[in-house]
């Protein structure tokens, strides 16, 4: 059993992790295709998968949530639509909530800067759903829409702890609303890879994925979403290049697929 006290993130490969809060525990973006198998990524556009991920659907923990940054095949796939628990809360944009409703999961739809709750012996773990924007100009109606989430866990009688997952948004100076509008992070797990589809970015690479570092300023960041997909043009290596440029790497805590990483700074 987990000791109460944690905030960890266990990376189970593309934007997938299990995370740690203190007695609560989420999966984030279940894809749980193997290597060689397609993603579907609408509009008639697939990606093959070039990694296994670090585990199944049935070697998860009990679930107190699932929280889908956005109806994607590489974020929720035919093999989670197949195998995860449909009772398990499903926190997401509205639209997923609207597909995924139909299909028999417990779905909540969060719209920007709204929140659910959870408590449990005196920790309070609330999330508030937050903009992203997952392409430029108007190509951003040819893809779903997309959210960010900040945890905020906080202990009976002691401080919060801050973890903004960004969901597959590309750099805005506007994101700075995370901060402004609900304190410092602790921590941020930062969806890169430079997705590209027909030629646009539609996920952070490299360069975007330090600016958004240096915007936000989080204590530590542990970046996903980078090396399991075909579409996925930025490597690991160049993001980790540009932070040490920048004298970022300090706060950069990369994770291999089935590794563990602490969230605290």
């Amino acid at each position: 059993m987990e000791p109460e006290d944690t905030r960890t993130l266990q990376f189970v490969g593309t934007a997938t992790t299990v995370l740690r809060l203190g007695p609560f525990t989420l999966l984030t973006d279940p894809n749980f295709l193997h290597r060689g198998q397609l993603a579907y990524l609408g509009k008639g556009l697939v990606s093959r998968r070039l990694t296994d991920p670090a585990l199944a659907p049935e070697d998860l923990p009990p679930l107190d949530v699932v929280l889908l940054s956005h109806l994607h095949g590489d974020h929720f796939d035919r093999v989670a639509r197949r195998s995860l628990d449909r009772a398990v809360p499903l926190w997401t944009t509205p639209a997923a909530a609207r597909s995924l409703g139909r299909r028999g999961f417990e779905v909540d739809g969060l719209r920007p800067w709204s929140g659910r709750e959870l408590t449990r012996r005196g920790w309070t773990l609330r999330v508030t759903a937050v903009p992203g924007v997952h392409a430029p100009g108007p190509a951003r109606h040819l893809l779903p829409d997309v959210m960010g989430s900040v945890l905020e866990l906080t202990p009976p009688g002691g401080e919060v702890h801050r973890t903004y997952v960004t969901g597959d948004t590309l750099h805005r100076p506007w994101l700075a609303q995370v901060v402004e509008r609900l304190g410092p992070l602790d921590a941020m797990v930062a969806h890169l890879g430079g997705t590209r589809v027909l030629g646009l970015l539609v996920t952070m690479d490299a360069t975007q994925g330090a600016d958004l570092v240096e915007l936000l300023r989080p204590g530590v960041t542990v970046p996903v979403h980078h090396a399991d997909y075909g579409v996925f043009r930025s490597p690991l290596s160049d993001f980790l290049a540009t932070c040490a440029d920048r004298g970022l790497a300090p706060v950069v805590r990369p994770v291999g697929a089935g590794e563990t990483v602490s969230l605290d700074p």
